[in-house]
Order: C-alpha cells, then structure tokens, then sequence
C-alpha cells in the first residue's frame, strides 16, 4: 500500500471525528508504506505500546465502518481513503505522489550506489595485471543513428570513397569510412527512450553501458533515474530462470521492491541490458520474450540493450537501433593520452609518433579492443612488434577466440567442423580471391561462392547443393558475428574489418600455399606493398622471395637497350667516385638525381613555374628516399644519415649542385621572369669546383660571368629570353665532359613509367630486406652488389 498524504489524512481524520489518539496513530499508519514498516514499529515511532496502538486502530475501523477481522481491514481502510483521495484535487494528488517517487527514487539510489561502483567503475580486459578506473580511461563515444550496414550503396559508390583526388594512391582509411553524421553517446540516450545500441566486437558497447551506470548513480547525467546494470548471460544462466523484474528485485532489499515497481511504473529507472549477443541460442527466446514483456509492461521506463551488430536476429518495436562509430583520430589521441597518463605519461607521444608512422598499424586503432592490445603491448616494450605480422596475428587472436574465451562465452557452432585454424583458412582463401582481382568489397554472393567452395571439402559436409548454400550463409553470419573481421559496409555489399587484416589474410594463404611467384608478378602493383612486407616476415626463411622479387624487377627494364644503357652510365658513375658509402647506395643516388627530377615541357602560367622553383629542393628529398633507404640499410655502422654526410664528400656533393643548378636553369629558360633566382641562386660554388678539377672550375666561372646584372629586372628578363636556352645548353655540355652528368636521355613517356615503376620496386625490395624477416648473409650480399645495375653486369658478376 502506498503511503498517502498527511495533510489528506488529517483532514479525513476530523471529517469522521477521530480523537485526538485516534487522529495520531491513524494519521502515522497511513502516511508510511505498511510493506516497510510493520504496526509494532510505528507504535515504537509513537512511544505507546502495541496493545495500545491496536485498541486506537479498532476505534479507528469503527468510526470509518470497517468491519471484519485481521489485516483485512487495514486494507480495505487504505482502499477507502485512496478513493477518496482520487476524487479530490487531482494536481495535489500528483504532486504528493511525485513527492513520494522521489523519496523512493533517492532510497534507490542509496541502495544500489556501492553495488553500482563494484560492478561498473572499472574495468580489466586483456593482459591487465591489475584492474582500472573506468574514469581515468573512458572515452567518449559516437553514435551512428544510421546503420552502415543499411546503405543502400554500390560497390562502386564505397570505392570512390577510397580514392584521392585524381590519383590512383588507395587510401587505407577510406574502407571503413562512414559519411553519416556522429551523435555523442549521451545525446543519443537523452534522446531515445529505448536503444538498441549495435557494434562490432570491441567496440565499446559494454563500457558505454558501465558509464552510463556511473553517470546516473553519481548524480552527474540522469540524477532523477535509479540505474540497473545487467549481464544479460548471467540473467539468462540464472537458477529458476526468473523474469526480468525478478531479476531487478533480486538486486534490492525486500523493503525496496515495492519502491522498485513504483519507480518503473513511473518512469524512473534505468534498465541497462548487457550484451544480447552473449546469450545462448536455447536461451536466446526466452530472454527475448522477457525483454519485450519488460518493455511493454514498463512503457515509461527506459530501456538499452546491447548487441553485436551482425548476431541482431529479432527487432523490438518501439527500439530505436544504433551503432556505435568506430574511434576517429580525436578519440584515438585521448584514449592513448588517458591510457599513459598515470603509468609512463612520456610515452603517449611517442605512441602516438609511432602509430602515425605505421598507417597499417594505425588501422587498428580505430577499434577500442585492438588500440588496448596495441596499447598493452607499447606499456610493455615502449615500441610495437618488429614483425608486424605477428602483431597482426594476436590482434587476429584476440578476435577469434581469446576475447571470447576471456569471458567464458561459448558461441554457438553453426559449422561443427570450422575450428579456428580452418576459419583462418577459410579467409584467407576469401582474401586471395578479393585481392587479386582488386575487390575490397565483395557482394555477399561472392562470399557465400568461396564458402561453399571450401566447406564442401570438409569432413561431413553436405553434398546437397541447397543445404551448402544454406551453410555457407550461415558461417558468413557466424564469421561476421562473432568475430568481426568481415563487416557488411551496405546492403548485401562486405569487405573485411580493417584492410590489415585482408592483407595479412593474402599474405598467410600466399605462404601456406606456397605461391611465391604468383606473388612477385605484383611486384610493382602499390597495394600488394603490405601483402610483400607481411609474407617475408611470416616465412622462415625469406630468400626466395628476395630472389624472386629481384629478378622480376630485374625483368622490367631487361629488353630495352636504351634503359640498359642509363643503368650502365648509373653503375660507370657510381664506381668513378670516391666515397665511403656502400656501391648499391651510390647507384640510388645517380639514379635518383637524374631520373627522378621531373621536367615539364612548358611552363603553363607564371604561378606554377614559381611553384616549381621553389619546389626543387622538395623534390631532391623525395627522389633519394632509394639512396637514404639503401645507405641505412645496407650500411647500418653509419651514424649519420647520407644527406649530412655528403655535403662532407666533395664529389657527390658537387654533382648535386650541378644537376641541381641545371633542372633550375631549364625552368627559368621557359620562365624569364623567375630568371633573378638563379642569379642569385648561390648553387654555382666555384670553389668547391676548384677542388676537384681547375678547368672545370674556369668553364664554370665563364658561364657564371655571362649572366647580367641581377638588380637590373628587365635586362635580366630580356637577357634570358634570349640567351637562357644557349647558357643552359652550354652549362649541360660542360658537365657531361667534366662530371659526365646532366645527360639529356630523352626518355619516352612509357620508359620514364618503367623507371618509375622500377625505383619503386627496388625500394619495395631493400624494405622488406630492413624488415624483421631472416634471409642469409649470401643472399642480401648479391642483392646488394647487383641493385639497379644492369643486367650485363650482373650477368658479369654471376659469372665471377
């Protein structure tokens, strides 16, 4: 019975002409919750004694004509009076029992804070040797209100997502890209009564929930509500299989429960139900069925449920359904910045550094389970795996079986024969398959296609065509659920999780099917870089890649005498210095310098001539990224990186500055009013000419004087219009005599791609040389001795 307002007794009390004992201990029977406290306690409250107390109530029942025996009476008084009470003013009723519910809503709340804090403040995933506050570690979460997997989008349209601006450069980030707008977390629950919040695993769903506990038991967000947090797979593993309000009341005193159901049906608490996904699939409809009769029985009550997105079989009406963003950057730099802050707080930076360096790597990040893996691990070691493989491979790990196995979740089995190593072997059969013919979305039929094609094999499968099908749509779901490494990015459209681990997929079936020279046919395709990294750090030994790999990139420019020729100039020039740095680092330099400093045959507009101008030195480091890479690589004793170094080794120093001096010249020829830089472009160091060789120092120094003078613009304008074509032709001649450089190759559109094509597969090859792989000591030294040489020469040295 609910206690009802003293004032309204009182008055009822004079209306019936009650004594004054009467009046009092009448007045305090039906002002408190009998359910609480028993007649013998107010007796206590009013200091009479019990025989006392019931003598008064009898006259009590009497002068209101109830009759009867026991507590039947009490009752049907209460009932009276709260009819009574119904027909009075109807706002001060309300308003007394708003009072009431919130009296019983704080008392809740009392109740419920410790066993709130013990469940919900922390939070110990993984490896953590101790637990930690959700407080010093939370992040704040996005919403989608959109769920991705509803897009209706082709696989074209997700495509374009992933390509920049006119180039054919594939951005890594752009797979998981979601244009959809981000709702705070918070502001999602503000604004919806009921939620369903979807996510893949690890992301975050039941530590929103924890916060949202914490958040409402300390007053800070929705301080008017009474919190219950509940692990919907403890609910549905309990004895007696209780009901969901049962299951509430269980967390309460016996003097709160009818508090509790006062609060529901008011509207006043907060029913947090955890992981829907985890429950087991005999248990799976009684649950579900507890959860609709919850929510249509409590109607004002607010209600979150959580749920993996891709194990969501059954939608309650009146739920809105969400999903939770994977961590953008902001989200990533906090939670690494809170993660460090009171355990090594110097290392966030260099975390942080680091991650930005790997973008493979820095993919993973955007999954709160996997940046606490990454995290873990840099606590640890202050840097990440070398061979990121294996890396890969916990991450991996993780999602299969331990973040599961962590928890005592046991999923259920759609294939009885996919073990973990053959759903491993199942993706990566996928991965080749999508990889190789440039496929990062795939169309649900594909999938099922490379499901079938590998479970027909296996022991018991079925030989029914129908029921094949039908399994294969099963494990795609079950792969999808409980593991999240494919993700459906629209309607019927998927693609794996992160393109790491598709890449490490391509890589693991290219080394357990031993397809090393299906491989290296990719040689010079830019996505397959990770797939070429990852399988030399997975093999034991890596020698026949690097030799395949060097042959293939060999094979490009092998049966075209003029890219021969320029590889031999590279090798005649690289032995007629004198220097301390390894031969193969010499060759990256000459190449560079004159390969890749790009020429335009007409300055289009003034603005991109400048442009040019000031570029050039930009240019330079980019086009030595080779000879930096091989100099590190290849000689690791050095200290100092090859560009401090060389301004101390005149001879290749002086030829920089020539070719330097003579890509700047060929600009200002077809650009006369950019002709005042190279006047006073300081490049021409005759001095250091001087060292080398007097009457290469003399040539210079005439040309030098043939220019005018620099303050007089329009003359230095009007001198280069018509003299830069014959000073620049005359500088390029007086170095190929005296330094045998600025040969004027005049490479076809398609040679210059084969060279480009090339630079950037001996720099694939000397990375994955650097990488934590193993290959023998006699393989990198011939690697090495026959990097971008020509083939005769290479030829002469296999002979040797």
């Amino acid at each position: 019975m609910q206690p009802l307002p003293r004032d309204f007794l009182t008055e009822m009390a004079r209306k019936y002409s009650l004594s004054p004992e009467q009046e009092e201990v009448f007045v305090e029977r039906y002002s408190r919750d009998e359910e609480k406290e028993s007649d013998v306690a107010v007796a206590q409250l009013l200091k009479i004694a019990d025989s006392t107390f019931r003598s008064r109530m009898t006259g009590v029942y009497k002068k209101f004509s109830i009759a009867g025996q026991g507590r039947g009476k009490s009752y049907r008084l209460w009932a009276f009076l709260n009819r009574a009470l119904q027909q009075s003013d109807p706002a001060a009723i309300k308003q007394v029992q708003h009072q009431n519910i919130d009296q019983q809503v704080q008392s809740l709340r009392q109740v419920l804070h410790s066993l709130i804090q013990q469940r919900c403040s922390t939070m110990r995933v993984l490896n953590m040797e101790q637990p930690i506050g959700l407080g010093e570690i939370y992040t704040d979460v996005n919403i989608l209100e959109k769920l991705t997997a509803n897009r209706r989008l082709e696989v074209t349209e997700l495509l374009e997502a992933c390509l920049i601006q006119n180039s054919k450069d594939f951005d890594r980030f752009g797979l998981g890209r979601v244009t959809e707008k981000r709702v705070p977390g918070l502001e999602a629950v503000r604004r919806h009564n009921r939620l369903m919040v979807l996510g893949r695993p690890g992301a975050g769903k039941t530590t929103f929930l924890k916060y949202l506990a914490i958040q409402c038991i300390e007053g800070t967000d929705f301080a008017t509500q009474v919190p219950f947090f509940v692990t919907l797979k403890e609910f549905a593993e309990s004895g007696g299989q209780p009901s969901l309000l049962e299951c509430l009341e269980q967390l309460v005193s016996d003097q709160s429960i009818s508090s509790l159901r006062d609060a529901l049906e008011a509207g006043r608490v907060l029913v947090l139900l955890d992981g829907l996904d985890e429950v087991q699939g005999q248990d799976s409809s009684r649950v579900i069925r507890q959860i609709r009769g919850f929510a249509e029985r409590f109607h004002t009550s607010q209600i979150i449920v959580t749920c993996r997105i891709a194990a969501k079989s059954y939608t309650f009406e009146q739920f809105t359904e969400v999903e939770v963003a994977d961590f953008d950057e902001p989200q990533v730099r906090t939670f690494v910045q809170k993660w460090f802050q009171s355990k090594k707080p110097e290392r966030a930076a260099k975390f942080l550094q680091r991650l930005e360096e790997n973008q493979p790597t820095k993919e993973l990040a955007n999954n709160p389970l996997l940046l606490t893996l990454l995290c873990l691990i840099f606590e640890e070691k202050g840097k990440f795996k070398a061979n990121r493989s294996e890396l890969y491979e916990e991450g991996l790990e993780l999602l299969l079986e331990r973040w599961d196995n962590k928890r005592e979740i046991e999923r259920d089995q759609i294939y009885k024969e996919l073990s973990i190593r053959r759903k491993e072997d199942l993706l990566s059969k996928l991965a080749l398959a999508t990889f190789e013919t440039g496929n990062y979305f795939f169309k649900r039929r594909e999938a099922e296609e490379q499901i079938q094609i590998y479970i027909r094999n296996l022991p018991d499968s079925q030989a029914n065509p129908d029921a094949l099908e039908v399994d294969s749509k099963k494990v795609l779901r079950s792969i999808e659920a409980q593991h999240g490494l494919l993700t459906e990015r629209a309607v019927d459209v998927y693609s794996f999780s992160h393109l790491t681990f598709h890449e490490y997929f391509v890589a693991r079936e290219i080394k357990e099917t031993n397809q090393l020279k299906i491989l290296v046919k990719y040689v010079t395709d830019k996505r397959w870089r990770e797939v070429f990294l990852l399988t030399a750090g997975m093999l034991r030994c890596a020698d026949e890649l690097a030799q395949l790999m060097k042959r293939q990139i060999d094979s490009l420019l092998a049966t075209d005498p003029h890219l021969q020729d320029f590889l031999h100039w590279v090798h005649q020039k690289s032995q007629s210095v004198d220097t301390p740095y390894k031969p193969a680092a010499i060759r990256a330099f000459y190449f560079s310098q004159a390969h890749n400093f790009p020429r335009r045959t007409r300055a289009r507009t003034r603005a991109r001539a400048r442009d040019r101008a000031r570029t050039v030195t930009l240019t330079y480091d980019r086009a030595r990224t080779l000879d930096r890479t091989l100099d590190r690589t290849l000689d690791r004793t050095l200290d100092r990186t090859l560009d401090r170094t060389l301004d101390l080794d005149l001879d290749l120093d002086l030829d920089r500055t020539l070719d330097h001096t003579l890509a700047l010249a060929r600009i200002l020829a077809r650009n006369p009013d950019l002709a005042i830089a190279l006047a006073r472009h300081p490049d021409l160091d005759l001095d250091r000419a001087c060292t080398l060789d007097r009457e290469l120092q003399l040539m210079l120094q005439q040309l030098q004087e043939q220019l005018p003078n620099c303050e007089d613009w329009a003359a230095l304008q009007q001198w280069w219009k018509a003299n830069g074509q014959d000073w620049t032709e005359q500088l390029r001649t007086v170095m190929v005599k005296y330094r045998n450089i600025g040969h004027d190759w005049q490479f076809s559109n398609n040679q210059k791609n084969l060279l480009q094509r090339y630079y950037d597969a001996n720099l694939l090859l000397v990375d994955c040389l650097n990488s934590d792989c193993y290959i023998s000591w006699e393989v990198r030294e011939e690697i090495e001795a026959t990097l971008l040489s020509p083939v005769s020469q290479q030829g002469m040295r296999n002979e040797e």
